[in-house]
This record gives structure tokens, C-alpha cells and sequence, in this order.
């Protein structure tokens, strides 16, 4: 599934003009030359560069196109509305969702979301808290996050912990799209399921934490990491993890395409950090910005990726500045 594909996002006027110049340039260049040259500048042509200022301009997620869509009225938990079908408000605990197939809609809840339940739909709704979790799962099925703003109170003392969380790693169908998140040590804790069409960005950070944009705690489950924008401003950890519990597991089954990344010490761990057997982990058609570091992580782009593993691929990855391939790590 491409990024055009699998989310439609307006290019603003504003957009397309900071992309004009380029565009101009390229079609300048496509008139002269060889056949050969033609063929090698169209193909670039292709490939839009400088996306860091407006991902949205390039098809990413950004402020623009993720979270609760502006103008969204929302009641707040537990003063406006303490409950619904399936889910109720408990003072000092915070928002419990017991039912299956509930479906929470047009909220603001300055507390823990938690889901103990299947067949939920989490949408439009804000989770601003200095808690744990901003939204865990336990032990559930089919759950969907979308087109929800998840974030701590602020940058440091007050980030949450986990933006939302697989408290167990249990959780089966999980779909989280379209949010905006930030001001978490760790954006997204998951192994199994879609992670889709998500902002993830300016990480808070106290003292000693590990910062990880996703985080997939090793197995061999599905994981697909589609469309997302995940900027980690920080020297340390990344904007993507795959790593196990302990060496001598399989780390397998993860897709990474089509997401825009920066940051950390590596954008990516490739699941091989304790000398782990990798198999069908794909890495493809990603972009890597230089707004932080030269080589997009502190260290570079990649880390622990083993290019000779079982169904391990590596391909389409560019850098966002000019669009030249990014090589094997």
C-alpha cells in the first residue's frame, strides 16, 4: 500500500508553491541534454526533495492532516460527561473501556485512557496526561485508535511515558491512523498490527530515558509501520525500534515503507541488537531527513539491519535533501 494510496491529503497553495521552483527547475532541465539525460532527469523529477518544512506538501502526515481536526467540539471527562456504552469514568484511575465494541467519540480526557476491551473505536479524542500511558491496551482484539491527538502535559517533568501502549503485548488487530502525537518518552509501544498515517513528534524527555518514536518490543508477529512521519529531535534512541527481550529470539514479520524519519541515534534498529536472528524484516521506500543530523540519526540512518536474513529487504530509501538512494546499513 502506497502513501497516496492509503490516505488522502490536500496539497495547499501554500504547499505547491514552496514546491514550484523545484518543479520549474526540473522540467528546465528535462528540454536539454541527451536521451540518456532526459531519461535520468525525469526520473528525478519524480522524487520531490526538502519535505521537512511541510510533510503534508509531500503526501506525509503533519500537524495538518492528523489528530482531532480542528473545530472538533469535545466534552470533557469527567466535568462535561463521565460515561457512555461501554466505558466509564473512575476518579483517580481515569477512563476505563470495558465493553466490547464501544466506541468513544468527541472527548478531551486529561487522564489515562484504558482498554480492556475488543471491537473499540477510539476517534477524535484528545489524551493529554503525565501518567504511565496515555492510552494502553490489555489483553484486547481489533481495537482502533484514529484521527486522535495523544500527548503529555509538557516536554519534560510532565511527558507521559507511553503515548499509547500494548500494556501485555498481547493485543491482536490493533489499528492506531491519523493521530498526532508527542511529548512521550516512548510514541507508540506495539508488535502486532497497523501503524498508520500517524504525526509522531517532539518527544518530551527527563533525565535517563530511552526516546523511541515506535517501539516494537520483538516477536514474530505482523507489524506493519505505514505512512508515518516520526521526527525524534533528540541524540538518543530513534525513530523506530525492533528489538527483543533477550538474544536467541526471532525478530520477523515487520514492515517499514513509505514513512518519513529523522532523529535519534539511529532512525531505525533493525531488530539484530543482541545478535538476534532477523527474518522477513522489509524496509522500503522510506525517507530520511537531515534536519538533525547529517546522517539523519546521530550515527546514521540504520542500525542492526542484516541485509542477509531471510526475506530481509532493504530498498526505495532516499535521503529527503536529494533524494538519492540511502545505501544498505
Amino acid at each position: 500500500m502506497t502513501a497516496i494510496t492509503c490516505r488522502a491529503r490536500k496539497l495547499t497553495a501554500a504547499a505547491a508553491a514552496a514546491l514550484g521552483a523545484s518543479a520549474v527547475l526540473a522540467l528546465a532541465l528535462a528540454l536539454v541534454g541527451t536521451p540518456a539525460a532526459h531519461a535520468a532527469t525525469a526520473a528525478a523529477a519524480t522524487v520531490q526533495t526538502d519535505c521537512v518544512a511541510l510533510p503534508s506538501a509531500c503526501g506525509y502526515p503533519d500537524a495538518t492532516n492528523t489528530g482531532v481536526p480542528s473545530g472538533t467540539t469535545l466534552l470533557t471527562v469527567p466535568t462535561q460527561i463521565s460515561s457512555g456504552p461501554g466505558w466509564a469514568y473512575e476518579a483517580g484511575t481515569g477512563v476505563e473501556v470495558s465493553g466490547n465494541g464501544a466506541d468513544l467519540s468527541g472527548l478531551y480526557i486529561p487522564y489515562n485512557l484504558d482498554i480492556s476491551a475488543s471491537n473499540v473505536t477510539i476517534n477524535d479524542v484528545k489524551v493529554v496526561t503525565d501518567g504511565n500511558f496515555g492510552i494502553s491496551l490489555r489483553n484486547t482484539a481489533n481495537v482502533t485508535i484514529e484521527n486522535s491527538t495523544v500527548e503529555g502535559h509538557n516536554a519534560t517533568t510532565d511527558r507521559v511515558d507511553t503515548a499509547i501502549d500494548d500494556v501485555y503485548g498481547d493485543s491482536t488487530g490493533t489499528v492506531i491512523e491519523n493521530n498526532n502525537i508527542s511529548w512521550f518518552r516512548t510514541g507508540v509501544m506495539l508488535s502486532e498490527g497497523l501503524i498508520q498515517g500517524n504525526y509522531i513528534h517532539n518527544p518530551g524527555y527527563i533525565s535517563g530515558d530511552h526516546t523511541n518514536g515506535v517501539y516494537d518490543n520483538g516477536s514474530t508477529t505482523a507489524l506493519t509501520i505505514n505512512d508515518n512521519t516520526i521526527f525524534n529531535n533528540r541524540d538518543q534512541t530513534d525513530a523506530i525500534t525492533l528489538e527483543a527481550d533477550s538474544s536467541g529470539q526471532t525478530v520477523g514479520s515487520k514492515t517499514i515503507e513509505n514513512n518519513f524519519l529523522a532523529g535519534g541515534g539511529y532512525d531505525i534498529y533493525g531488530g539484530g541488537s543482541q545478535g538476534n536472528t532477523t527474518s522477513n524484516i522489509v524496509v522500503t521506500n522510506n525517507r530520511f531527513s537531515q534536519q538533525y543530523y547529517a546522517t539523519s540519526g546521530e550515527w546514521g540512518p540504520a542500525a542492526y539491519f542484516e541485509p542477509t536474513g531471510t526475506g530481509n529487504v532493504w530498498s526505495g530509501n532516499i535521503w529527503d535533501t536529494t533524494g538519492a538512494t540511502v545505501p544498505v546499513p
